[in-house]
Parts: C-alpha cells; sequence; structure tokens
C-alpha cells in the first residue's frame, strides 16, 4: 500500500509539473503577444500623431513638398538647366511650365487625398521609430554577440530609407513629373490631370524607390540566417539586374529615363550589398574558429 501510494504521488507530481510547465508556456506566447500588441499600438500612435500635425499644416505640405515639382523654380530644374547650358544645349528644364490647376472630381476628394497624404508621410517620418519598436521586440530573443554585431542596424536602415527618400524627391519625381506633364501624342488630346493621380504618382515613387534602398539591409540580414552568399550573389548579378529592371518599372512611370536613373543606384547598393555579405561570412568563419571546441 505504500509503495502503491509513492508511485501514485510520484505519478501526481509528474503530472502537476507537466501541466504547470504547459501553462507556463501559455503564459509566455500570450505575454509575447502581449508585448507585439503594445509595440504595435505604440507604433500605430507615433503614426497617428505625426499625421495629424501634417494635416493640421496641409497647406505647407501640399505647397512646398507634394506639390513642389509643379513650380518652374524648383532646384532640380534649376540644376539641370545649368547643366545642360554649360555644354551649350537648350534644355526644356529652363522653360518648365504647369499652366493648368490640378482638378478635384469629388466633393470629398480634397479631404481624403490630405488625410491618405498625411498617413504615407506620417510612416514616412516615423520610419526610425518602427524600427525601433521592432527592435525592441526582436533584441530579447538574441545573444549578446548578436546586439553587438547588429549595433547601428536602426541608424544605417533610417539613413538608406531617407537617402532614397532624397533621390526620389530631387532626382526620379521631378524627372517623371516633367516628362509626363509634356508628353502628347496630339493637339487634339489634353492632359487634365487630377489631384489624386499626381499626389499618387509622387508618394508612390517616394515610398518605392526608399524601400529598394534597404537593399543593404536586407542582405545582411539574409546572409546571416546563411539564405545567401557572397558567391550566390556574384553569381546571379545579370539576373538581379533583370529584376531591378523590372522593380524600377512598377515604382516609376513608364518612361525610360526614369527607369535607367532608379536602376543605377539601386545597382551599386547591389554591388554594395555583396560586400556586405562577405563582411558577414568572414565574421561567422572568424567567430567559429574562435569558439571552443567540444
Amino acid at each position: 500500500y505504500q509503495i502503491y501510494r509513492c508511485c501514485s504521488f510520484t505519478r501526481f507530481n509528474q503530472r502537476r509539473n507537466f501541466l504547470m510547465a504547459e501553462k507556463q508556456k501559455d503564459m509566455s506566447f500570450l505575454g509575447h503577444l502581449e508585448e507585439l500588441r503594445w509595440h504595435l499600438v505604440r507604433s500605430a500612435a507615433a503614426i497617428f500623431i505625426i499625421g495629424i500635425l501634417l494635416f493640421i499644416f496641409q497647406k505647407e505640405v501640399y505647397e512646398h513638398f507634394l506639390l513642389a515639382h509643379r513650380k518652374s523654380d524648383f532646384v532640380t530644374y534649376q540644376i539641370f538647366c545649368d547643366f545642360f547650358g554649360l555644354f551649350g544645349f537648350d534644355s526644356t528644364f529652363c522653360n518648365v511650365a504647369f499652366s493648368d490647376n490640378l482638378i478635384s472630381l469629388k466633393p470629398t476628394q480634397q479631404l481624403m487625398n490630405a488625410i491618405w497624404s498625411s498617413f504615407i508621410l506620417g510612416i514616412i517620418l516615423s520610419f526610425p521609430y518602427l524600427l525601433w519598436e521592432i527592435w525592441r521586440f526582436i533584441s530579447p530573443g538574441l545573444t549578446k554577440n548578436e546586439i553587438k554585431s547588429s549595433k547601428g542596424f536602426i541608424f544605417i536602415a533610417s539613413f538608406l530609407f531617407f537617402c532614397g527618400i532624397a533621390f526620389s524627391f530631387f532626382v526620379i519625381a521631378p524627372i517623371s513629373i516633367h516628362f509626363l506633364y509634356n508628353y502628347q501624342i496630339s493637339e487634339l488630346i489634353q492632359n487634365n490631370f487630377t489631384l489624386d493621380s499626381h499626389i499618387g504618382l509622387v508618394t508612390n515613387m517616394l515610398l518605392g524607390v526608399s524601400i529598394l534602398f534597404e537593399l543593404p539591409v536586407l542582405i545582411y540580414f539574409l546572409t546571416k540566417i546563411g539564405l545567401v552568399t557572397p558567391d550566390f550573389l556574384r553569381k546571379y548579378r545579370k539576373h538581379s539586374l533583370v529584376v531591378v529592371l523590372i522593380l524600377a518599372a512598377i515604382i516609376t512611370p513608364p518612361d525610360i529615363a526614369s527607369q535607367v536613373i532608379v536602376a543605377i543606384p539601386i545597382l551599386i547598393l547591389y554591388e554594395i550589398s555583396i560586400k556586405v555579405s562577405k563582411i558577414v561570412i568572414k565574421k561567422q568563419q572568424k567567430n567559429a574558429q574562435q569558439s571552443p571546441r567540444v
């Protein structure tokens, strides 16, 4: 009887420990979900607050940013005009003019466009904070060496992102808008562009190009988890050229000049990504050699 009682008590303790372990796992999983929820809430709050501020100053945002390319004195037009003038060429950038105003076809179109534009620009301006929230969520699961090697991730990713924004705003957007606004098949066709089409063109280019500029960061993490290597990137360099041109055609207007101008920095970033991947592989091999053998 004592032996039976002892065995029963032992099985009971094992069962209880098993149930407590399962409960702890469930609580841990739910705790992670709760933590993720608060990261998402804070990220959404940052976008919402910045969006409200942009909506309050919507006139300044539109006139000095979203509609800046419709002004003949935009800095890029002046630079291109002076550049071609140095070689004695007459350039249409010296006589940029937009005679017609944009059209709003619905009573609510301007309001909804202002709300949507404030939301998109809110995402762009809060991008470093969004990265920080992502980093705060994933960093507890990383080792000290991984955290140390990933130092500067937020700064580098934000720097590349805003480089893409600047390149798109000062190079791609003015060239595309100048080309598209002056393109005309026949004099019988009149261009009357809507507010949504113009703002959509600008915001799509800003987001698309800035995301493509994150290529070195993407390659860094893909190399860390072993999905790509420098040899793999070199082997498929020609294939990547085709992919880059396709992506450039998607995020830019259908003119060859804009696609080529977008493709050039992306190809440069691709070569930088190969160097980044090579550095990551060397560090991994060095750490493997320094780690004690069992």
